[in-house]
């Protein structure tokens, strides 16, 4: 079983317009990424069956407060037998516990933050109470983490802030997007690697030295890395063949494409 941890779609009505938007915004900054899916549930189960991936896990994220319960409405609807979703609140919201008890109640599996889109910082004093209440109802948070395309430097969401941030906080999942931080690795490997936190590896075969991830596995623990591509953003069949090519065991593999995910997820086999 594959199961890819980290995929973006939209409503049918909204795709085109979020899908060209953000390849625009991209290119603003000279990073010029192709969507290789339309961005709709039906597209993304279709290249599912194409690049071999059993099950993927939907990370909405939610740009303005007024959006909460309209995308976690449409994300729970989104859920069945290949798509899991996760729902998403925003900082700035009114009342988080309020929204919260919304995700929790629709039975999404956990929050999408992302501090570049959403303008905060990780280790602000506000995001500690919203953290440990969200792992109070159950919920995983899944941040991005480290450079984003579409957003200028300097970046919110560093592997030494999300350091601090597990200096606080415990007894809840964090998941780190794109290897702990995305083109930030070495950063990861100072500060992450060996803590309480499992990385999704979004976006990554084609971007992290092989060498480094092998070295990030070791030493963190294949028992807490997700495979993931950031769908549309990358194509799961060359990062499966990438992942396949490397010098990790057959028990390594397995944890990796899926069963770490069916554990946090509560997926039976």
């Amino acid at each position: 079983m594959v199961i890819d941890f980290h995929t973006h779609i939209f409503p049918d009505a909204l795709a085109p317009r979020a899908r060209q938007a953000l390849m625009d915004n991209t290119a603003l900054f000279g990073n010029f990424y192709e969507a290789l899916t339309e961005m709709t549930r039906d597209s993304l189960l279709e290249h599912m069956d194409e690049w071999g991936v059993d099950i993927s896990v939907i990370q909405p994220v939610v740009t303005k407060p007024s959006q909460t319960v309209t995308t976690n409405t449409w994300a729970a609807n989104a859920a069945g037998d290949r798509i899991v979703a996760f729902g998403g609140i925003h900082p700035d919201t009114d009342d988080y516990k309020r929204d919260i008890d919304f995700v929790a109640s629709l039975g999404l599996k956990g929050i999408k933050l992302h501090a570049e889109y959403q303008n905060f910082l990780p280790d602000e004093k506000r995001m500690l109470h919203i953290y440990d209440y969200a792992f109070s109802k159950g919920l995983i948070i899944l941040h991005h983490a480290g450079f984003d395309p579409g957003k200028p430097s300097p970046f919110n969401s560093t592997p030494e802030r999300f350091a601090k941030v597990l200096d606080e906080i415990s007894g809840g999942t964090f998941v780190l997007a794109h290897l702990g931080g995305h083109a930030m690795w070495d950063d990861v490997e100072r500060y992450l690697v060996g803590r309480d936190v499992y990385f999704d590896t979004a976006m990554g075969f084609e971007c992290f030295p092989s060498e480094q991830f092998l070295r990030i596995v070791k030493n963190h623990g294949a028992d807490k890395i997700l495979f993931a591509t950031d769908s549309p953003w990358s194509d799961a069949s060359r990062e499966l063949k990438v992942l396949g090519s490397l010098n990790l065991s057959d028990e390594e593999k397995q944890m990796i494409l899926s069963g770490n995910a069916k554990r946090l997820l509560n997926i039976s086999d």
